[in-house]
């Protein structure tokens, strides 16, 4: 905790949480582990938002991420979607996961 805390002080932006150390996109969901991290983070009261990277694919992960947290990083899921469907798409992806934004 004092590292994030430190790491907080000097940071202006955000902080990236590595939701694990898996390979992005390698996962379909979180354990307990995960979510106890999140909350425990979102606890401290951090100044800078905090973010999660790492299996965020759909809406659920999504969900899951952002229940402690202020966002996802998408990466690999984003990039399939770009490979399988191109620019066209992203549109349709973005609504699979926040369907009702």
């Amino acid at each position: 905790e004092e590292r994030i805390r430190y790491i907080d002080s000097v940071s202006k932006g955000f902080i990236y949480m590595v939701s694990s150390a898996s390979t992005t996109g390698a996962k379909s969901g979180f354990g307990k582990i995960q979510t106890d991290y999140f909350q425990r983070i979102s606890d401290m009261d951090l100044d800078n938002p905090q973010i999660v990277g790492f299996g965020i694919s759909n809406e659920e992960t999504f969900n899951m991420a952002t229940q402690y947290n202020k966002g996802a990083i998408i990466g690999s899921a984003f990039i399939k979607v770009l490979e399988n469907k191109g620019i066209n798409g992203i549109g349709e992806f973005i609504k699979s996961i926040r369907p009702n934004n």
